[in-house]
Order: C-alpha cells, then sequence, then structure tokens
C-alpha cells in the first residue's frame, strides 16, 4: 500500500504565513521559510504554499519567496495563487516548485489542465478545489471562496481527472478551521470516483481526524494548517499515532 502523506499548507499574505476559519479572521502564524523548515525536520512528506493575494506585485514577491524556499527545503512543495497560464507555471518551477496549485483559473479556463500537464507532466499539475455544501449539492466556488459557481465538486474533479490532472485538493469550504473533522463522505466519493490521489483539506483538529480521512474519506494525503502552525499538533507524534492505528506513513 502507498504511503499516506502529511502536507502542512502555508497561507502566504505580503511574505507572511497566515491562518483563518472559514476563510476569513486571518491571523498570522510565522515566517514560511523558517516555518517550512521545521516542518521538513519534523517529517512532513510535502509542503503546499498558497499565495491567497496573488495580485502583480505579490506574485513578483512570491517568486522570490519560492526561490528562498527551495534553497532552504529538501522535501516537494507545491505553490499556488495567481497561476494563469503556462508562464506562471514556468516561473514557479524554475524558482524552484515541484508542482503548482490551480484552482480558480482552472474553473474559468479548463484547458489550462490540459496544457500544464502537456507542457510539465500531469504530475506538476494539482487541481484544487474549494466547495461548500448545498441545497444542490457540493458547489465549487471561485476566488478563495468568495464567488459560487454553477460546478458541481464530484463532476468538476471528473472532469479535471479526464483532462491531466495529477491530484485533486479538495477543501470543504465548511469544515476550513473548525477543527470537527475533515468532509469523509465526500472524500470516499471522490476517491471512489477519481483515478489519481485525492488530497483532504479543511478539519484537521485531531489526530484521530487524519486518521478518519485516510480510513473513511480513503483519501491519499491530508493536508492541514493551524494545528501545525500553532503546536497543537507534532508531525512525528502524528505519525506514530497513525502506524499504531494501521495506517502506513513514512518515517
Amino acid at each position: 500500500m502507498l504511503a499516506k502523506r502529511i502536507i502542512p499548507c502555508l497561507d502566504i499574505k505580503d511574505g507572511q504565513t497566515v491562518k483563518g476559519t472559514n476563510f476569513v479572521n486571518l491571523r498570522q502564524a510565522g515566517d514560511p521559510v523558517e516555518l517550512g523548515k521545521a516542518y521538513s525536520e519534523q517529517g512532513a512528506d510535502e509542503l503546499v504554499y498558497l499565495d491567497i493575494t496573488a495580485s502583480h506585485e505579490g506574485r513578483k514577491t512570491f517568486t522570490e519567496l519560492v526561490k528562498r524556499i527551495s534553497a532552504e527545503i529538501n522535501i516537494p512543495f507545491t505553490v499556488g495563487g495567481g497561476i494563469h497560464e503556462l508562464s506562471d507555471v514556468e516561473r514557479l518551477l524554475n524558482a524552484g516548485a515541484d508542482k503548482v496549485s490551480i484552482n480558480s483559473s482552472a474553473l474559468r479556463n479548463p484547458q489550462l489542465i490540459d496544457d500544464i500537464a502537456l507542457h510539465f507532466g500531469s504530475q506538476v499539475c494539482v487541481v484544487a478545489i474549494d466547495a461548500r455544501q448545498t441545497p444542490q449539492g457540493w458547489k465549487c466556488y471561485l476566488n478563495g471562496g468568495r464567488l459560487e459557481t454553477d460546478r458541481f465538486l464530484m463532476e468538476w474533479a471528473e472532469e479535471a481527472n479526464s483532462r491531466g490532472a495529477g491530484e485533486i485538493l479538495f477543501t470543504s469550504m465548511d469544515h476550513d478551521g473548525v477543527k470537527e473533522g475533515y468532509a469523509n463522505e465526500a472524500l470516499a466519493e471522490l476517491a471512489d470516483r477519481l483515478s489519481i490521489p485525492v488530497i483532504a483539506s479543511g478539519g484537521a483538529g485531531k489526530k484521530e481526524h487524519f486518521r478518519d480521512a485516510f480510513t473513511l474519506g480513503k483519501a491519499n494525503a491530508a493536508l492541514a494548517a493551524s494545528v501545525f502552525h500553532f503546536g497543537e499538533i507534532r508531525i512525528p507524534e502524528l505519525k506514530d499515532y497513525l502506524c499504531q492505528e494501521g495506517v502506513t506513513v513514512r518515517r
């Protein structure tokens, strides 16, 4: 069985790591390079860095940050935010990123998934989906969760899969920062429908939540932010716990 991955996520605003609840109420969490180094040393499998205010100015700042991260960190990392075209992907890969995460830009222009897969390989392309439960079902949102679309989680994930995405990063907006567990039913359905790995995001509050995402949710990886940033869960202890629970992780 493939080892399950533990992935700290660092949201970047003005060069600093921040964390909110349900996508709002941001608070500072520290220097992104120092945090990333600490997570790498603790045994994180990968990192995700998201430029959450990717204006043109932020893009230049973020590229410099990616270079610093690459120089200091020896585990794979994904970067996202403000990626609209192949030149953005090329710039970030050249700065040292291993993968890119696309979200709103993919919903607006699904062909971008095909283009990234064709030019750089599917393994580079992570399609992130922010979704919330509505009376009609799980709806996808644009612009950091600000704008509801007419796309539904399952059909959009299947389309991204068929276009060449290497992974789906699914964040439940309802669960984000609430620390009451991941959206395991939706995760399990995604896992059953897709041929590519699914990364769980939104809802980690205790070690049991990671176990449930891997067992009930059938996720390939679990991403979390505040429980790591604020020292509530340490990665070595989390991996020890998961091993005891019969979940295969990299040690």
